[in-house]
């Protein structure tokens, strides 16, 4: 997979931009605040149709304008096709090859990319609700049809809440189907991430060992909380009948205070060293060593299961980095083969994941211009 060219129109600050992308490394240099993530962001909006950042789509349009654009024309198994995405009035629309999709697996058809951000690097020790968002966008890249049915599940659990809200008034009948639609929504969810993490944990795990700096193992694991029976043998079927059960068992926890206290949305991500908690007990160095582990294995396992390289996005990590493990990283890019976009404040961070083919960029004001590559920018 190659994206050929890239176009950004109206997407947060950035009003006109077209680009022919290296098939290595193009590097965005620009001090913070003048476009360089937003360049990143299009791109990454593009490829899950999932904003990076922002809360609400009205965020990605321009001030003063009504619709944001970003279109790529991609290489893919040998063949070129044109996907877009148009953001206007609050909705998104998908486009291939210039006509509406048709479907979710149609517009993605193979287009992957894997991003890595500072907000990343602080997942250890942030909240559940970040790890659970780490672990779905490496569910997401891996089984593409997890945007579908996730957005079945967060349908079901907001109708089921909805209910629980009425307290004494809800219906038992319109429950229990609620109920039965969210089990197997959910079942479905805890089975992807199930899947994704005996496929990852391991390359992690092993890439932790040779950045940790410590001879004391990582693990990463997941396990749904109150849920009954055996979660690594369950099929779908087990999975959906058990969270059914622990619906009616937490039924009146949840209509006291009116909302679903089971279910995938509750769980969290465990991450270990030496068997203690990496949030309490490891150090930030070690804690974003961790963190680098899972995403270098989530390339990894990315171009064994699809068969090529996914697209990866670095958005200004090096600065979060010590010297010792940003070298690492930059020389992993420049060995992987893949074609990379990455952002700095300062080009000689990232100098060594970039090639004789790189294409260097500067930004400003949200404006978007070349460099040679002779004189990469470096921050002022």
């Amino acid at each position: 997979m190659r994206l050929l060219a890239l176009h950004v129109q109206d997407f947060r600050n950035l009003a006109q931009v077209t680009l022919t992308p290296s098939a290595h490394a193009t590097i965005a240099v620009g001090q913070n605040g003048q476009g360089k993530t937003n360049l990143l962001e299009g791109l990454y909006f593009l490829a899950t149709l999932k904003p990076l950042r922002a809360g609400r789509l009205s965020e990605l349009v321009r001030w003063g304008t009504q619709t944001a654009r970003v279109s790529g024309r991609f290489l893919l198994k040998g063949a070129e096709r044109e996907i877009a995405v148009e953001v206007g009035g609050g909705t998104r629309q998908a486009f291939v090859d210039g006509k509406k999709a048709a479907s979710l697996e149609e517009y993605f058809g193979g287009v992957s990319v894997v991003a890595f951000t500072p907000d990343d690097l602080e997942v250890v020790k942030g909240g559940p609700d970040s790890r659970r968002g780490f672990l779905d966008r490496a569910v997401f890249n891996r089984f593409p049809a997890y945007l579908r049915e996730s957005r079945e599940y967060a349908r079901a659990l907001k109708n089921r809440n909805r209910l629980l809200r009425e307290g004494g008034a809800v219906d038992p009948a319109y429950l229990d189907a609620y109920d039965e639609t969210l089990a197997k929504a959910g079942a479905r969810i805890y089975a992807r991430r199930r899947a994704l993490m005996a496929e990852l944990s391991p390359r992690a795990q092993a890439t932790f060992a040779s950045i940790g700096r410590t001879v004391e193992p990582a693990s990463y694991g997941y396990h749904p909380a109150h849920l009954g029976g055996d979660f690594a043998t369950a099929d779908e079927a087990a999975l959906a009948l058990a969270l059914r059960e622990s619906l009616g068992e937490r039924l009146r926890r949840d209509l006291d205070r009116g909302f679903t206290s089971v279910g995938p949305h509750s769980d969290d991500v465990t991450v270990t060293l030496g068997g203690r908690s990496a949030r309490a007990y490891a150090s930030q160095g070690q804690q974003r060593a961790l963190v680098l582990g899972w995403k270098i294995a989530e390339i990894e396992n990315l171009e064994t299961s699809m068969g090529f390289l996914p697209l990866l996005m670095l958005d200004d990590v090096s600065s979060e980095l010590d010297p010792e493990r940003n070298a690492y990283l930059m020389d992993y890019l420049a060995r992987s083969g893949a074609q990379v976009f990455l952002s700095t404040t300062d080009g000689s961070l990232v100098r060594g994941a970039a090639a004789a083919d790189t294409l260097w960029l500067s930004v400003h004001a949200g404006q978007v211009t070349t460099r040679d590559a002779e004189t990469p920018p470096v921050a002022s």
